[in-house]
């Protein structure tokens, strides 16, 4: 373990976020998401400051109070309106996982332009500000971006702080076309990222093409460090949950067939599910021996569901569901509620597991579920998702737009020898044992050691 130092964190979202309860009385909770829970160990070990949005009026309230660990920054809501809900979401997150149909979407007009400058600039310099604001008190500390919100600041802060320490995580895939944006947005995002001394991404594929696209837009990567580390997560956190009361207690209730297949997503179009449930109805078709036997269990939490994209996205997936249980009662079972101990048993009891993401920048539900899995389940896994460069050599890969192909993994995959599922699932298992979240920390702090060096 390196030594402990100085770091800053900055993230959109913050580890902890506060209320009021029923009394006033104000109460605090732990921040969503995967990247709070793999950032934990750096807060435990470090003299971290965390610089993050205020979502909620108390965090506005604590953001005016100052001090803490944790620096709210407190935006205009308009302007963080359309830095989150239009450029960030849905445009910089479609671009980057390839979902826009260029025929038709996007469009980039005078109110795109607005967002651009009035939302995604605007928050983007705040949260710089912050920044610069912390490395005057602590000016030796490592600054630590995270993610797409945040491509602009680590430019206006280096423009600030000529020698800081800078270094940015994209947790999502990095596509090498980015003609979508006019030229001059999409220079202003690879030079924002580019002011880093560190660019990490999770997989080597992402990191090639992040070098690809600053040659294509001759920005140069020559002072810059891009590499590239797989997030994991938290084995005692799964170890716990996998024996815990909520997670016992859904998995009494849990209705299964003789084979069950399993898929936990979020209602996201990245994640695919709208052709994940038209390939498990051809594999019903094509297989008529599986009709009865085997039924498809999918634990969607929602997703995002003010934005425009996301509502019809959500709509398609009930359509394609309720075409499948039209023609084959029974056979799907969706459940759309944020309830982890729900999917947590799903992990327990699959025989398949399906991840059939359009693009991943990792995808931790294929660690997850082989992880707490007790019944030698079959990984079925896009070749577009991040986790597929780190376990492909023993998951069932499917090409994420082929419904047929993705037919045919499934049934596979329900039809495996049991020596070779179980020789398969341990190898999974072992995989993430090795390379846990810690380890994913370790190595981001050996990039800091190579800046400081």
């Amino acid at each position: 373990m390196s030594e402990q130092r100085p770091l800053i964190i900055v993230s959109n979202r913050g580890p902890v976020t506060y209320d009021r309860d029923a009394e006033g009385t104000r109460i605090e909770r732990r921040g969503g998401g995967g990247l709070v829970t793999a950032l934990r160990g750096l807060r435990e070990d470090h003299d971290v400051t965390w610089i993050a949005s205020a979502t909620t009026d108390e965090d506005r309230v604590v953001a005016a109070e100052g001090g803490g660990e944790v620096v709210f920054v407190a935006h205009d809501p308009l302007a963080y309106d359309l830095y989150y809900n239009v450029v960030a979401n849905p445009m910089l997150w479609f671009i980057q996982h390839s979902l826009w149909g260029p025929a038709f979407n996007p469009t980039i007009d005078h109110a795109f332009n607005d967002a651009w400058c009035d939302g995604y600039v605007a928050i983007n310099r705040a949260f710089a500000e912050a920044v610069v604001a912390q490395l005057d008190n602590s000016p030796d500390a490592a600054v630590f971006f995270h993610d797409y919100h945040l491509y602009l600041a680590p430019r206006m802060v280096r423009e600030a702080r000529p020698d800081a320490k800078l270094a940015h995580f994209v947790h999502i895939p990095w596509p090498v076309d980015w003609t979508t944006l006019p030229e001059e947005m999409r220079r202003a995002l690879h030079n924002g990222l580019l002011a880093n001394d560190v660019v990490a991404f999770h997989t080597a594929r992402w990191a090639r093409n992040f070098k690809r696209s600053c040659t294509d837009l001759a920005c140069g990567v020559d002072r810059t460090f891009v590499t590239h580390h797989p997030i994991s997560i938290d084995l005692a956190e799964f170890d716990a949950l996998r024996e815990s009361e909520e997670v016992l207690a859904a998995e009494a209730t849990l209705d299964r067939a003789e084979k069950l297949i399993v898929r936990v997503d979020r209602t996201d179009p990245s994640k695919n599910i709208a052709r994940g449930f038209r390939a498990f109805g051809i594999l019903l078709d094509e297989h008529p021996e599986w009709r009865g036997r085997v039924k498809l269990l999918a634990r969607l939490d929602p997703s995002r569901e003010t934005i425009p994209e996301y509502v019809e996205y959500r709509a398609a997936i009930e359509a394609e569901a309720a075409a499948v249980s039209a023609r084959y009662p029974g056979a799907v079972e969706v459940q759309v509620a944020d309830n982890f101990p729900q999917s947590v048993a799903a992990y327990k009891q699959y025989d398949v597991l399906l991840v059939n993401a359009v693009y991943d920048g990792m995808n931790l539900v294929a660690k997850e579920g082989p992880l707490v899995n007790a019944r030698d389940g079959v990984l079925v896994l896009s070749e577009n998702a991040g986790a597929h460069e780190e376990l492909g050599e023993w998951a069932v890969t499917v090409n994420p737009f082929d419904v047929w192909g993705q037919a045919e993994a499934l049934h596979a995959a329900l039809t495996m020898e049991p020596a070779e599922r179980r020789r398969r699932a341990e190898a999974i298992q072992a995989q993430v044992r090795e390379n846990d979240v810690a380890k994913w920390v370790q190595c981001l702090l050996a990039d800091l050691d190579r800046v400081s060096a």
